[in-house]
């Protein structure tokens, strides 16, 4: 009777020792598990998911001027629009890509109307080189809003619109700027009025009796403006030092084009892109600047719409 109950003892302690066991390898393949968890937060961290500030390089300029960067709220500023746009993966990414498509075309304009090139990231930080409409009305790629377009030479009706011509809209640009540098005597202070407008910004400038972008006390969009295209511009001229990793064929090519010269009315905008072998979408793609699936032409008028040349 006394062996049987001493080897009942010995059973429950072999079992539980059993379970203590078993209990305490279980502990630490769960700590294991947790350890390998907080490993790999860690790796994911230190693979280039930590926000950094990027550096403000030595020297910036637009448009032939150099930027003050010994001035405090200047190299605040610009740190800024750097750190912000940097950081905009996924719109800068499509920014760049659209700007290889796009950039030549309007440098190849501001070189034959004789503005700086700089003026090209203009419609960059306008825009982001989309045909978009903002709140005020302005459209195409150099948000130019009905009145100005219209003073500066642009055909804008319900069928035609051409805002949204990027080479017309580009010399209308190109002639409001000319005029804001004769006024100003200065690029960057007209880069600044294509925001705040050219009495806007010299009534700031008689207020505070001083002539230079860098010293005026202006509301915070005109007072972002230049900023943002510096920035622009140093993000898109060294994208690696901003951490943007894009190969040559990611980004968007300019298309090739012809051009037929249309001096009758079509009445038919989708059956005419059948006539030409293509089709109302590509059409409409090609040549935003008409905006209904008619054209109507004026005796004498002659527009030229793009075709896909393939």
């Amino acid at each position: 009777m006394i062996t049987n109950r001493i080897l009942s003892a010995w059973l429950i302690l072999l079992t539980t020792t059993l379970i203590v066991y078993v209990f305490y390898q279980e502990s630490k393949s769960t700590e294991a598990k947790q350890s390998q968890v907080v490993a790999s937060t860690s790796d994911f961290a230190g693979n280039g998911f930590v926000a950094k500030p990027f550096r403000i390089p030595d020297s910036l300029s637009f448009a032939g001027e150099k930027l003050p960067l010994h001035i405090s709220d200047v190299r605040e500023r610009i740190d800024r629009e750097l750190q912000i746009n940097s950081y905009l993966h996924s719109s800068t990414l499509f920014i760049m890509k659209r700007a290889n498509r796009w950039l030549p075309v309007i440098d190849s304009v501001l070189q034959a109307e004789d503005i700086p090139s700089d003026f090209k990231y203009l419609p960059l930080i306008e825009s982001a080189l989309l045909n978009v409409v903002s709140p005020k009305e302005a459209a195409g790629f150099w948000q130019i809003v009905k009145p100005a377009g219209k003073e500066y030479g642009l055909e804008i009706t319900k069928e035609v619109d051409e805002r949204y011509d990027v080479v017309k809209a580009s010399r209308a640009a190109c002639a409001y700027l000319k005029e804001a540098h004769r006024k100003f005597n200065n690029w960057t202070l007209a880069a600044a009025s294509y925001n705040r407008g050219m009495s806007g910004l010299q009534k700031a400038i008689e207020n505070q009796k001083v002539n230079s972008y860098y010293d005026l006390f202006l509301n915070d969009e005109t007072a972002r403006y230049v900023f943002r295209m510096v920035a622009m511009k140093e993000i898109i001229e060294n994208p690696e030092r901003y951490g943007f990793d894009i190969k040559k064929e990611e980004l968007y090519k300019p298309e090739l084009v012809r051009y037929i010269e249309v001096r009758e009315t079509i009445k038919d905008l989708p059956q005419f892109a059948l006539q030409q072998q293509t089709n109302y979408k590509t059409i409409k793609r090609l040549n935003p600047w008409l905006r209904e699936d008619y054209l109507p032409v004026k005796k004498g008028k002659v527009y030229k719409i793009a075709l896909p040349n393939s």
